[in-house]
């Protein structure tokens, strides 16, 4: 995958942002395209804000690798407008720690998790819309301790990886096949 492609569109101008439908939907259809088939719509208006508001946009076959947020230390929370993923905690060897069944209007539709612990989330339904929020500011050089144990992004690893997730996923919750 090329370095060149772009991960977040531009956050709208002005004080005021009303979050819409048609903006949903303008930002699902940039992850359909995006070569990595999700998208960031920040709503910060500079990475340096001490506050990120965002919708991530992602797509079923859209990887995303374990992570965590260490330098400096961030809190994230999630919540789905639309669609369903799963979502794993993990153990600093790779173990998955918690597997959780998420789902836009469900009883269980989004997570608060503290800084430092290794996660990831695998979307379990096209057109997947979380509504996001963590610590910034932002910089690209040390905001993700990526997990040393999970493929890099783009990699020929990388299927097989979010295709073992899947299989976790489906194990612990058979009724979601």
């Amino acid at each position: 995958m090329s370095a060149s492609y772009r991960r977040a569109l531009d956050a709208p101008a002005g004080e005021l942002v009303v979050l819409s439908r048609s903006l949903v939907e303008e930002v699902t259809e940039a992850s359909r395209t995006s070569p990595r088939r999700r998208i960031i719509q920040p709503f910060h208006k500079s990475d340096a804000e001490v506050l990120h508001r965002m919708f991530n946009v992602i797509q079923p076959d859209s990887y995303v690798r374990p992570h965590r947020h260490l330098e400096p230390p961030k809190a994230e929370a999630w919540i789905l407008l639309r669609g369903a993923l799963a979502f794993f905690t993990f153990e600093d060897d790779g173990r998955v720690r918690d597997c959780l069944s998420l789902e836009a209007g469900g009883e269980h539709f989004g997570v608060d998790l503290a800084p430092g612990i290794f996660h990831g989330l695998v979307a379990l339904a096209p057109d997947t819309v979380i509504y996001e929020v963590k610590n910034g500011p932002y910089a690209p050089a040390n905001d993700k301790a990526f997990a040393s144990w999970a493929p890099a992004e783009g990699t020929p690893e990388a299927p097989a990886y979010l295709e073992s997730l899947r299989e976790e996923f489906r194990r612990r919750f058979p009724e979601r096949r």
